[in-house]
């Protein structure tokens, strides 16, 4: 009979459901596991492929941990609020909030086909009140810290979606990325978090957890830690300084120019009329540019002089004062000093505006005199900077910062790339910023007992760059909860990684109204185990993860110091080895899948296709081969229905006992134990798939063993299958006679180690470095007895019968080399 998989699969989510299978009992830490992947972002009503991929696998080894006897937490939430909705509202009239609420509806009822382990009693989904309102409270508790607060600032701007994005949120090449547009610089007042104050911490947190060392490094570059030192050049002419930040204080008297960013005020005050209008359309012209692009090391280089000059602190020689795109305001102190004979990007400027190059770093056997053809940027003599002539470099770095500071016209600093945290969005379908603005108070942060500050379902949806909130009268105006009198409230809403900052403390009691999240079950839980999701969010949601877990550990809400200890990425499928999508016409579709073939099928195939942290190229065909694997399974345990029943086994067999076949099916069901538990640990599920279908070749001379053998080899395959496939799994078991569900009782098989061990050996016999023959011998033969075998054999006979043996080599166990002239 085929496989009825729409039955089995129907018939096996409602068991689970009704009897409660999958809730977790947070009272017993013994043997606990936190198994976690990234929540869904339920911008459309059906889960793609991608989801699948994230979900199923992940799924899997929360499945394997519960049948080796752990108690695992497996819960499921929806990242609800955000861009996609709100724009579908604005193209189809549809609100956000009825559209989202829909989407999480069908969204839930494809997790449960999915055969998720999903503890459903710990839902949540960040669109409904009782949690935005915690987001409002974390943002009075940062802001009475000094942690939370507003500016007015250059940020970056999307044209397309309307809204101020964070420099994490825009790509290398200047766009969106979500909508792929060009990100253009605005000047808004918004809000930030000071994330920067977590900066080392950030850093040295990351030795302590066992994360992908790619993303670790990402991270690293990001917070971009820089140790160097703060010099004041003096501006001829003015009471003003300017303070710039350089890590290599020995290059000091090779300053040819300073550069300053063209948004400080400080250019309008020194430059000099003559140089004014092309100052003005310079400042005007890189206006449109995002940092990232401004910054960037291909991006051709431009500036202007101000005519105005600074005076090195070193030597008292006047240097031209310029601007330049690549000096940002909001890094460093927003000036740099220029060495273009020891930094590459400042001797491409020189080079370009035609400024002096002068060499203060000798490279070992280089000749002073020669004219520099490219910027030496490594560690070397210092020459042409006075007293410190004769100085490496690297000791020059300590001694001249030593004499600026005793001459207090410098100290040691460290900067950051990192900038604080921009959280004000433009946008209606997010979490009200708790603020009031009062014309006598001032900025007004609103009370904790007036919490939450709940979004109006009555919006206006114009891309006009407004935040649609504005639209609202009832919702603006408000009372002042210090002086009474009249205000309005912030119409921005936060950035919506606020939400994912803290999610997963609230899933051991998301109904709990009292506080933020249950602190005792929070502690009991966290740091969760295993933390699954893609590699794009390493320096965005899982910064700022970190950042906030630190926080609410600062202020007594959690003890340990991150929220994720493992962190595994997922790859990427792709269909004719090109990425899905709409457009290329490549994009498949996992319902018509699960209708065809069903769900653990489609679960296995996904498994199937590669390493899991690379992905796969999607193939109709390669799923046909995983339904055949299926198929022929469901089959072996119909014919051996009630066997468990009929026939019990034993724990072990003595394979001495055993026929040759039972003695090879013992030993590959052993194997295949192991092989599962260690790749299903490890997340390559591919392998482990691969040995199931291995074992299964293997056991098509099963029936020639004895009965009791065949209860004993089926039992251990249907508990293998089960963390994979689970529907078939539990339906095998079933099949067997077992009266109780593998998922309620769960079972892991211990292996016999007896049975891992080999009788024979194949032995490779190479004649003049050539394979000739391939011998069956046992295991650890004395090497007298191999050679008499060896020689012995019709093969090896017909090459040196007649030749001279001139050299003899036996690798035990393994090869025999023999060389004949």
């Amino acid at each position: 009979m085929k496989y009825p998989f729409k039955e089995v699969e129907s018939n096996w989510q409602k068991f689970w459901e009704e009897k409660k299978v999958h809730k977790t009992d947070l009272t017993n830490l013994q043997k606990k596991i936190y198994c976690l992947v990234m929540f869904i972002y339920p911008s459309a009503a059906k889960m793609h492929i991608g989801h699948w991929y994230n979900y199923g696998p992940t799924d899997s080894w929360a499945r394997f941990k519960k049948l080796k006897g752990f108690n695992v937490f497996e819960p499921m939430g929806y990242d609800a609020f955000g861009l996609p909705a709100e724009n579908y509202a604005i193209k189809t009239g549809v609100h956000p909030k009825d559209s989202t609420l829909k989407n999480i509806a069908d969204i839930r009822e494809m997790m449960k086909q999915m055969g998720g382990m999903y503890d459903w009693d710990a839902e949540l989904m960040t669109c409904v009140s009782e949690y935005y309102k915690w987001n409002q409270w974390l943002f009075l508790q940062l802001y009475k810290k000094g942690l939370a607060y507003r500016k007015n600032a250059p940020v970056n701007w999307c044209p397309k979606d309307q809204t101020v994005l964070a420099n994490e949120q825009v790509l290398n090449d200047g766009t969106c990325e979500r909508c792929g547009t060009t990100v253009i610089q605005k000047n808004l007042t918004q809000w930030f978090f000071k994330i920067t104050n977590y900066a080392d911490e950030l850093l040295d947190g990351l030795n302590k957890i066992d994360w992908p060392e790619k993303t670790k490094l990402m991270q690293t570059n990001w917070i971009g830690k820089s140790v160097g030192t703060e010099v004041e050049f003096a501006i001829e002419g003015h009471e003003e300084k300017i303070t710039v930040f350089t890590t290599r204080p020995d290059t000091l008297f090779g300053v040819t120019y300073v550069v300053i960013a063209p948004e400080k005020d400080l250019v309008q005050r020194i430059t000099k009329p003559a140089f004014k209008e092309g100052v003005d359309k310079y400042i005007e012209s890189v206006k449109s540019f995002s940092e990232i692009e401004r910054t960037s090391t291909v991006k051709e280089k431009t500036g202007i002089s101000t005519g105005a000059y600074a005076i090195n602190p070193v030597n008292g020689e006047r240097v031209p004062i310029w601007i330049a795109d690549y000096a940002l305001a909001t890094y460093g102190t927003g000036c740099v000093m220029a060495v273009p004979g020891h930094d590459e990007r400042d001797f491409e400027f020189a080079k370009k505006f035609n400024l002096p190059i002068r060499k203060v770093i000798l490279e070992s056997g280089a000749d002073a005199n020669d004219e520099l053809t490219a910027a030496y940027t490594e560690v070397g003599t210092m020459i042409n900077s006075g007293k410190y002539n004769g100085l490496q470099s690297d000791k020059g770095i300590e001694k001249i910062t030593d004499d600026l500071e005793a001459n207090k016209i410098g100290k040691r600093k460290i900067n950051y790339r990192l900038r604080d945290w921009l959280i004000s969005r433009q946008r209606y379908w997010g979490t009200p910023i708790p603020v009031i603005y009062c014309d006598k108070c001032g900025e007004v942060p609103v009370p904790e007992d007036q919490l939450p500050v709940v979004l109006p379902y009555e919006v206006a949806f114009k891309p006009d760059g407004g935040s649609p909130l504005a639209s609202n009268k009832e919702f603006v105006e408000t009372k002042c909860p210090h002086c009474g009198g009249n205000a309005h409230r912030d119409v921005d809403t936060m950035d919506t990684f606020v939400d994912s900052s803290w999610y997963y403390l609230r899933y051991m009691n998301p109904n709990f109204n009292s506080a933020m999240f249950d602190s005792k079950l929070a502690n009991d839980w966290t740091p969760v185990d295993m933390y699954v999701g893609g590699a794009e969010h390493a320096v965005m949601h899982l910064l700022y993860a970190r950042f906030i877990h630190k926080f609410l550990r600062d202020i007594g809400m959690v003890c340990s110091n991150e929220p994720f200890q493992k962190l595994i990425h997922q790859g990427t499928i792709t269909a004719q080895g090109a990425k899905m999508s709409k457009s290329r016409g490549n994009v498949v579709d996992p319902h018509s899948f699960m209708e065809n073939y069903g769900a653990d099928v489609f679960r296995m195939y996904l498994m199937f296709m590669g390493p899991y942290e690379l992905g796969g190229d999607w193939s109709d065909k390669g799923i046909v081969g995983v339904d055949r694997f299926v198929q022929r399974a469901y089959i072996m345990f119909e014919v051996h229905a009630s066997s468990a029943k009929k026939f019990p086994t034993k724990d072990k067999y003595e394979i001495s006992e055993l026929s040759e076949i039972e003695k090879s099916i013992y030993r590959k069901v052993n194997q295949s134990i192991q092989k599962t538990d260690i790749e299903i640990e490890n997340f390559r599920f591919n392998t482990a798939v691969a040995a199931l279908m291995e074992l299964s070749n293997e056991m098509k001379n099963l029936s020639e063993c004895r009965k009791d053998l065949q209860t004993y080899v089926l039992e251990r395959f249907a508990v293998m299958i089960a963390p994979l496939a689970p529907h078939l799994g539990e339906e095998c078991w079933k099949l067997l006679g077992k009266e109780n569900s593998l998922f309620q009782n769960p079972v892991w098989f211990d292996v016999d180690e007896k049975a891992l061990s080999v009788d024979n050996m194949t032995i490779v016999v190479q004649i003049n470095g050539k394979v000739r023959s391939k011998i069956d011998l046992p295991v650890d033969m004395l090497e007298a007895e191999v050679k008499k075998a060896v020689f012995a054999d019709e093969k090896v006979k017909s090459y040196t019968d007649g030749k001279q043996v001139v050299k003899e080599i036996y690798v035990p166990n393994k090869i025999y080399t023999i060389v004949i002239k």
